[in-house]
């Protein structure tokens, strides 16, 4: 049975196995949590990315896939980068962003991580109402089918921290 913890913060300073990245498909780094894990981590996941890039996803990463890296500086043994979708109130992609949370978790479970640390995918700039994406989120993770121990949502301000701490009450 997994764990599901909440905590308000920066991903960046979170301590475990694995620190899910809400990347963009180029892998190379951006803005939101995916610059701040690239700036703390330092040079050695852009170098695992760019790797990657030229091998398996030399068109990007697809949203919903999720892909491991070195941690470099972080205090974990790897990154889990996934890429969520933009949010459109015109297509449901609500099965995209629960893909997200299933692959990160199956990433994990081939690393044998135990402890994975997820920020809220998908709410920054592609602009996820952070109620719904909260509700995806808890119950994909409730569902997996995961010998990871801990899911810990790492959530930037009070807000993100409410929305997704009333998903257990």
């Amino acid at each position: 049975m997994t764990t599901i913890t909440f905590v308000q913060g920066d991903i960046t300073g979170e301590t475990a196995d694995a620190i899910v990245n809400a990347a963009n498909s180029s892998l190379l780094g951006g803005g939101g949590v995916d610059g701040a894990i690239h700036r703390r981590g330092g040079p050695a996941i852009l170098d695992d990315c760019r790797r990657l890039r030229a091998s398996h996803h030399g068109k990007g990463l697809p949203t919903g896939r999720a892909v491991a890296t070195t941690a470099g500086n972080l205090h974990a043994r790897w990154v889990i980068h996934t890429v969520g979708p933009v949010f459109s109130p015109s297509e449901d992609r609500s099965d995209l962003l629960a893909s997200c949370y299933r692959e990160s978790l199956r990433v994990a479970d081939e690393l044998g991580a135990r402890t994975v640390a997820f920020p809220a995918i998908s709410t920054g700039v592609y602009r996820w109402p952070m109620e719904d994406a909260a509700r995806i989120a808890v119950a994909t993770v409730r569902a997996a089918q995961t010998e990871v121990e801990e899911v810990r949502f790492v959530l930037f301000d009070e807000g993100a921290y409410g929305a997704f701490a009333a998903e257990v009450g």
